[in-house]
């Protein structure tokens, strides 16, 4: 495996990149919030609220673009040797995905919002895997542990559909961390 790519300042590029995703990942918790609180743009205040919300929802979907479009930027990897096992994580993620939503439903407080999103925050940082967006599932991508033979478990964000571990590779990816990578390929 490579190393992680270095800006100047030693501050690395999937460092950056794992924030983003960080954001893309918990940001519709706060979209929800202000939702329900019925919260608006102070430029559209003449406007519907609904023209604010959309906006609002917006904004982690334009967030999710920029990650895809960062990814060529992270250091590039491959997988090419035998896999033990698969397992698809779109369905093992979503109770955790839900679970956002309705702590941001019960959340009362500007305050108690801005002191739960930090603390969701900073857990889905430095968990290293938990980089989980719904909003790439709308871009076609998909979401895998992959099992190596040294039974290293791997995930992969691809836009592949994989039922088999028979002569699987990977030989464009982007790391994001030890064990998460960004496949490059489109669908096969």
């Amino acid at each position: 495996m490579r190393p992680i790519r270095k800006m100047e300042g030693g501050v690395s590029l999937n460092n950056i990149y794992r924030l983003l995703l960080t954001f893309n990942a918990t940001s519709t918790m706060v979209v929800i919030y202000l939702i329900k609180e019925k919260y608006y743009l102070l430029l559209l205040q003449n406007a519907t609220i609904w023209l604010s919300h959309i906006l609002f929802a917006l904004v982690p979907l334009l967030f999710t673009l920029i990650s895809i479009w960062m990814k060529g930027l992270l250091s590039k990897d491959d997988i090419n040797y035998e896999m033990l096992n698969i397992e698809e994580a779109n369905n093992s993620f979503l109770p955790s995905y839900l679970g956002y939503f309705f702590v941001a439903l019960s959340v009362n407080s500007v305050e108690t919002m801005i002191f739960i999103y930090s603390i969701v925050f900073i857990f889905t940082y430095f968990s290293q895997t938990s980089y989980f967006n719904p909003l790439f599932l709308l871009f076609g991508y998909k979401f895998y542990y992959v099992y190596t033979v040294n039974n290293v478990k791997l995930f992969i964000i691809s836009k592949k559909d994989i039922n088999t571990t028979r002569g699987l590779e990977f030989p464009k990816l982007r790391r994001i961390n030890n064990t998460t990578f960004i496949d490059e390929e489109d669908k096969k």
